[in-house]
């Protein structure tokens, strides 16, 4: 089976390519919006500012803070998916429906978070760049995104 470069995340890390599989029948309004924001640029440059061994690694907030993002609240798309390693999500604050630019994905089983973060995609190539981002909340030199893009637009 070919892989649909359309639903496909290319995340360039210092270290190397991570490649995400998109899940738009899981969160579909989720999906578009973050292709929106790869394809405008949005994410590359910005940091993963909470990097928590065994558990995830977060990033997407422009200012590196944690409390940014693109300034567009997503509607919840909570799913039945677990939340296991290589799972990519949403962050949010305490309101199901603040999620915006700021993601996170899974180093380790984490299903005390299913049903309640949206789960958006998978990493299917490239885990060991996630495992390699340096560590902190937040990191003392936090690893960065390169560039985030759809595969189709860099084929």
């Amino acid at each position: 089976m070919s892989e649909d470069l359309e639903n496909t995340l290319i995340l360039t890390l210092e270290s190397g390519d991570v490649r995400i599989k998109l899940r738009p029948d899981l969160a579909p309004n989720h999906v578009a919006r973050i292709k929106e924001l790869c394809r405008q640029g949005f994410y590359d440059g910005i940091v993963f500012h909470r990097v928590i061994p065994g558990f995830m690694a977060q990033g997407g907030d422009p200012e590196g803070q944690g409390y940014g993002g693109s300034g567009k609240k997503l509607k919840a798309e909570f799913s039945r998916e677990p939340h296991v390693r290589g799972v990519c999500s949403m962050a949010r604050s305490q309101n199901p429906d603040s999620a915006d630019s700021q993601f996170f994905i899974c180093f380790a089983d984490a299903r005390f978070l299913d049903g309640q973060y949206t789960v958006w995609g998978e990493v299917t190539e490239g885990m060991e760049h996630v495992d390699a981002l340096p560590k902190g909340e937040p990191p003392r030199a936090p690893g960065k995104i390169v560039s985030f893009k759809v595969a189709a637009d860099a084929a």
